[in-house]
């Protein structure tokens, strides 16, 4: 595959560069190693595109999870307990939520990845809140999103998000205090 877009978020690409050179150019390599079109294998069941052939956001997240592990990048979760206080006097809860966690798709020397192959709130959680998330929990500094461009999105599934979107909403809504530099990689075949 190949990166189509760069979109450095709170100067994600800038602190990158100058800090984590290596995590950087694996990501990258990591990339270019992903063959996009032996992941075209859906065959859509989709009112609009019966019987065309898509892209397999199921498959590539495999191959993304292989190659980024075969590199030393490691899934990480966090543990949830969910608070119990805010119920109010009128609800009785079920039994509590057990082993509930968050996760972060890939984490290496304090740069946590995620791919997002998925519908577009997934997108903005990722980079507005559980990178955020993640990075007061100790686990990262920095992050990096990789999502496709609309010409590969297009070929997927409908309600797939893409890369221009996610960046004009980005650039709309601005910085705030609580969020961490991240670069964001729009990804094509």
């Amino acid at each position: 595959m190949i990166i189509a877009g760069i979109y450095s978020f709170k100067n994600g690409k800038e602190i990158l560069e100058a800090q984590f050179p290596n995590e950087i150019e694996e990501i990258q390599s990591i990339i270019a190693s992903i063959q996009g079109l032996a992941h075209k294998t859906k065959a859509s069941q989709e009112k609009t595109m019966p019987g065309r052939m898509l892209y397999s956001p199921s498959s590539l997240n495999k191959a993304f999870g292989e190659a980024f592990a075969s590199h030393g990048w490691r899934k990480y979760r966090v543990r949830c307990e969910y608070p119990t206080q805010y119920y109010t006097v009128n609800y009785t809860p079920a039994p509590p939520i057990r082993n509930a966690y968050r996760e972060m798709d890939f984490v290496k020397n304090r740069v946590g990845v995620e791919v997002q192959f998925g519908k577009y709130a997934f997108m903005v959680y990722n980079v507005c809140a559980k990178m955020t998330i993640f990075h007061n929990q100790g686990v990262i500094d920095i992050g990096v999103e990789i999502v496709p461009v609309k010409e590969l999105a297009d070929e997927m599934s409908t309600g797939v998000s893409y890369f221009e979107q996610f960046v004009w909403d980005l650039e709309h809504r601005g910085v705030a205090d609580i969020d961490i530099p991240v670069l964001i990689f729009g990804i094509t075949t």
